[in-house]
């Protein structure tokens, strides 16, 4: 079981836009964006998208099972904050 099982939403939120900060090439701020808007929208790319997987596997250490590797789950911090929280807890 992971170290990080016990971490709350607002944790992971902090740490995912901070990766996404740092990875993702969004054209506004990440601090401020809803957890529910468009990353993709925002400006990240496929290319990004892949950048910003490895970086949440860094920061949780944890990886992500070809299931999860499409759009949608890094499509919003919400979605992202939801696959995360699935793979800290398996």
């Amino acid at each position: 079981m992971n170290t990080m099982t016990a971490i709350d939403n607002e944790t992971l939120d902090a740490r995912i836009r901070e990766v996404l900060g740092e990875h993702a090439r969004l054209t506004g701020d990440v601090q401020s964006m809803d957890p529910q808007a468009d990353l993709y929208q925002a400006g990240m790319t496929s290319h990004a998208s892949v950048n910003v997987m490895l970086a949440l596997e860094g920061a949780f250490d944890i990886e992500f099972p070809d299931h999860m590797l499409k759009r949608s789950v890094f499509g919003s911090i919400a979605a992202i904050r939801s696959a995360v929280a699935e793979l800290l807890v398996s």
